[in-house]
């Protein structure tokens, strides 16, 4: 997993509207990068709305909020709409970025194991680096832990 200190790796992704975002284009802003399992689901859907309430606050501390899944930009869109969700969401079909910050890796529920996305998010800051790394986030406390480390980021 990427740790704080460290370089954010870069990528370039599809948003919800079906243009791209590339990270190393928003240097010199705070970034909110969190990964969450699907699209409309309880948990995914908490969270999204927490951000949602909270976003002035986000907006006002200057920084860009990502919400990353492996759903389609289709997904996303309606997700979005349905919400009324004020950030971007980026489709992660083929898990390349979750792999590539550690977001992605066994999960066990109900006597299963399978692979899929390990709900992190990571504060990346204006230089580029991961200022801070938030694992095993609880959708509703996410927005105000979030909100307080960027707080001391700012």
């Amino acid at each position: 997993m990427v740790e704080a200190g460290t370089p954010a790796p870069d990528f370039t992704l599809d948003t919800d509207s079906g243009e791209t975002v590339t990270l190393s284009t928003l240097r010199g802003k705070p970034v909110v990068l969190y990964f969450y399992p699907k699209d409309d689901t309880p948990g995914c859907t908490r969270q999204a709305c927490g951000i949602r309430d909270a976003y002035a606050d986000f907006k006002k501390a200057g920084a860009i909020v990502f919400g990353v899944s492996p759903d389609g930009a289709d997904s996303h869109g309606k997700f979005k709409s349905k919400y009324e969700i004020p950030f971007t969401l980026l489709a992660d079909t083929e898990h390349k970025v979750a792999e590539a910050y550690g977001a992605w890796g066994e999960k066990k529920n109900y006597g299963k194991t399978y692979f899929g996305i390990l709900r992190t998010t990571f504060l990346i800051g204006p230089d580029g680096n991961v200022a801070k790394v938030f694992k095993s986030v609880k959708p509703d406390t996410h927005a105000e832990k979030v909100l307080a480390a960027l707080a001391e980021l700012t």
